[in-house]
């Protein structure tokens, strides 16, 4: 995968590459950024840097037989880790190698791709994929052996926040003390799940968010995607490449996203003294809770950013909105009951459950604990 390549992150680059030229690269290396800031990419174009020996900030100039490795993700000496579950054909005890053939596919076709993508890549969007000690066990397996090449070994676990504490603390003593010529890459979006003891052994190293102006041109060059409609998808965007592809391919989810979130306001508006109201918000809940817990999860986070757009419309700041309903749902109306009073207490309500669900909670009892509370909250005086 070349540098060029990937979209912005410039500095990012040119500090990997400059590393590896140096001889200075740190031996377990921890990557926090989201999928669509192009950590992955970043990640799998410098493992490429080291192990091929390649030169002038580029993956040219090495070894021509690894860099095609490379390119179908295929060399034996670089290694990779995700979360996984059981699925029809892996009814237990499932590890990365078991979905090798999908990951690469996945990779090839949208390196950007969120832990989301991944779930319903291979199937599994109604369940939870994490890391646990099997993968754990593989690992230390894996790195064992000596060196295809003679050279470094590259092991690169993606979204290592979803490595549950048994593997963490499998690992721990390999992280801290690898073998000779190991390096790790962890990957995550939430530092804050990452274990302490983990952390303190890595380098870190934070991707921010890319710049619209970056999202913009690959829409409009890799997409073929008009100059106004790029413009308006790189700011809802926020930084975020995968999310953009997604709002250009017109998402059914997105749409679905805004049919359920019209119905719920339009339920816990009706339900202050309303016992119908009431329990058509628990039936609402419990429809939400039929699907599965990451659509559950990127629901919510779709509510913060409707709500987020209506305080902005509220105050005025027309410029910075970019919502527009597919519905007959006018924002217009509804804005003025979004406001500084609600605003904090609504996304902390939305992000408390969306918490809750991670960590297995039952969703109909959450949704409708939430939903209950929308309703006092929507009725909050500016």
């Amino acid at each position: 995968m070349l540098f060029q390549s990937i979209l912005g992150q410039n500095f990012i680059k040119k500090h990997l590459t400059t590393s590896v030229d140096r001889k200075r690269v740190a031996h377990a290396q921890l990557f926090i950024g989201t999928s669509g800031s192009g950590v992955l990419p970043c990640a799998i174009a410098y493992a490429q840097y080291l192990i091929c020996s390649n030169t002038q900030g580029e993956n040219t100039g090495g070894s021509t037989s690894c860099n095609l490795k490379f390119d179908h993700l295929a060399h034996p000496d670089l290694h990779f880790a995700y979360p996984v579950a059981t699925t029809d054909s892996i009814k237990s005890h499932p590890v990365s190698d078991n979905f090798a053939k999908e990951w690469r596919s996945f990779i090839e076709q949208n390196p950007y791709g969120s832990l989301y993508d991944w779930h319903q890549h291979i199937g599994i969007e109604k369940k939870q994929g994490k890391i646990g000690v099997d993968e754990a066990h593989d690992i230390v397996k894996k790195l064992s052996l000596k060196s295809y090449e003679g050279g470094f070994k590259l092991m690169i676990i993606w979204m290592a926040d979803k490595m549950n504490s048994a593997a963490s603390n499998k690992l721990l003593k390999l992280i801290e003390e690898p073998p000779q010529k190991t390096v790790f890459i962890l990957i995550a979006e939430n530092e804050d799940l990452i274990l302490d003891t983990i952390k303190s052994r890595c380098q870190v190293l934070r991707f921010p968010p890319l710049a619209a102006e970056a999202l913009e041109t690959a829409l409009i060059n890799e997409h073929n995607c008009n100059a106004a409609e790029a413009k308006k998808l790189a700011i809802k965007a926020h930084g975020d490449y995968n999310l953009a592809m997604h709002l250009l391919d017109h998402s059914s989810d997105e749409e679905e996203f805004e049919n359920w979130f019209v119905s719920w306001v339009r339920t816990a508006f009706k339900a202050r003294g309303n016992k119908k109201s009431i329990i058509d918000l628990i039936s609402w809940s419990e429809s939400i809770a039929s699907k599965g817990r990451e659509t559950q999860k990127n629901f919510l986070g779709y509510c913060e950013d409707f709500f987020r757009q209506a305080m902005l419309l509220n105050y005025g700041a027309e410029d910075l909105v970019y919502l527009q309903p597919v519905t007959q749902f006018e924002l217009a109306k509804f804005a003025p009951f979004i406001h500084g009073n609600n605003i904090e207490s609504l996304i902390e309500e939305l992000q408390t459950a969306a918490y809750h669900i991670e960590r297995n909670g039952n969703a109909k009892i959450i949704l409708t604990d939430l939903s209950i509370k929308l309703t006092r909250l929507l009725h909050t005086k500016a």
